[in-house]
């Protein structure tokens, strides 16, 4: 249930946000989907594959899978908890500011010394608290979206979320392999580059001050009972979080083990460099999609029906892959998966900031939402290794992955109190 029944004292923000703060929004999330999606899509797997020296190409999408997942579970208790606590805040520096900053520095830091590390006991380590780190800074930065941000405009800066991720990550694949770098070396650009891109978002943009009414102490037993929301009470809220469960796991599926698909799948044998240009296609049609069918959602003042279509395209790329596995076919499925996850990122969030149980808990809410975003990441690669490993091949898990996102087309349309 939500963390309190007395009345919200608190409305939805009605002055629009300058293109300062859009701009300034979208850089820092351009410092934090390199750090990010670098890792995952190349340096971790590489790294992995350094250290177990196995020839057997499955160990390594399962080991990758293994590490993904123990790192799943911190996001698991970070995401409410920084959110809960981050509502009880107030300090003269803002609510969720403080979070930014200490999330960003675990982030950085964290990734620092996960390039250093020649175990995979240390590297599960350090990618548990790399990931940590993620979740603390982005569940306060999604928090500001629900705090400063007119629900008419949440579609359009939401896309301004969701398009530096397809910049980020292809940024740094590129100046990863341009540069020649190793592990330490590549996650030190990473970690360099989100503190540099989050500080004029962190010093610049201001975060009033507040002083939370209603909200219970935070006890142990207080934070267990919060994660619970419950359907009965709240259906729209569960069946967004159902939506957002099952389609970023079809998308973890689908892109979580590309470089493994290119290289063991296809037979590449310059898999690394094929990676760059396939990231690249993916990349312009979530840029266009998120930024331009984020704001026509806004205007349209529609959500379901972009969340319902965005899924379905997702859905048809992963059976496209699964039934034509080629290099042509996954140029295709990149321009479709871009496309459908594009609108997916920008008007879900949108979506999921008006079915929030209460504005005075709306970061612990937003930070279960964000579970149902880091969790089939996390986890996505493993359940596809071992799909992989079971069938022998990756027609079973694309096929996975379009049934998924499916699934989460389905959930959506069960919304009511949102278009």
């Amino acid at each position: 249930m939500s963390e309190t029944t007395a009345a919200p004292s608190r409305t939805e923000p009605l002055t629009p946000v300058p293109g300062r703060w859009i701009a300034l929004f979208a850089t820092a999330w351009l410092g934090v989907w390199l750090a990010q999606l670098t890792p995952i899509q190349l340096l971790l797997p590489a790294q992995i594959e350094t250290e177990l020296h196995s020839g057997y190409w499955v160990d390594n999408v399962l080991w990758f899978g293994v590490v993904s997942g123990i790192a799943g579970l911190c996001a698991i208790v970070a995401y409410p908890l920084t959110g809960a606590l981050s509502d009880r805040t107030a300090s003269r520096f803002g609510r969720r500011r403080p979070w930014v900053a200490g999330g960003a520095l675990l982030f950085a830091l964290a990734l620092f010394a996960l390039g250093a590390q020649t175990t995979m006991a240390g590297i599960a380590v350090f990618w548990a608290l790399t990931l940590t780190g993620f979740c603390v800074l982005t569940a306060a930065l999604t928090a500001m979206i629900s705090d400063q941000v007119p629900v008419g405009q949440r579609g359009y800066v939401s896309g301004w979320m969701s398009a530096p991720q397809a910049i980020g990550v292809i940024l740094g694949l590129v100046l990863v392999t341009i540069l020649g770098l190793g592990a330490f070396g590549g996650y030190a650009l990473a970690a360099v580059a989100l503190l540099v891109l989050v500080a004029p978002f962190l010093l610049v943009i201001p975060d009033p001050r507040h002083i939370s009414r209603g909200l219970p102490p935070l006890t142990p037993r207080h934070i267990v009972g919060s994660l619970w929301i419950s359907p009965k009470a709240h259906p729209d809220f569960g069946w967004t979080l159902l939506s957002r469960v099952l389609v970023n796991l079809g998308n973890a599926l689908g892109t979580g083990l590309l470089l493994y698909f290119l290289e063991f799948g296809l037979h590449d044998r310059n898999a690394e460099d094929d990676l760059i240009p396939i990231v690249l296609v993916y990349m312009v049609f979530v840029i266009i999609a998120s930024l331009v069918l984020g704001r026509a959602s806004d205007r349209l003042q529609r959500r379901k029906l972009f969340v319902f279509v965005a899924s379905v395209v997702q859905a048809l790329a992963a059976v496209l892959l699964a039934a034509f596995p080629s290099m042509p076919m996954t140029y295709v499925g990149a321009a479709l998966l871009g496309l459908g996850y594009g609108c997916f990122l920008a008007v879900d969030q949108a979506l999921a900031t008006q079915v929030l149980p209460d504005p005075e808990s709306r970061g612990k809410d937003l930070g279960i939402m964000n579970i149902a975003w880091a969790i089939p990441q996390a986890f996505g690669p493993l359940l596809g290794g071992i799909v992989v490993f079971w069938l022998g091949g990756f027609t079973g898990l694309f096929i996975l992955a379009g049934l998924a996102a499916l699934g989460g087309a389905f959930a959506v349309a069960r919304v009511r109190s949102v278009a």
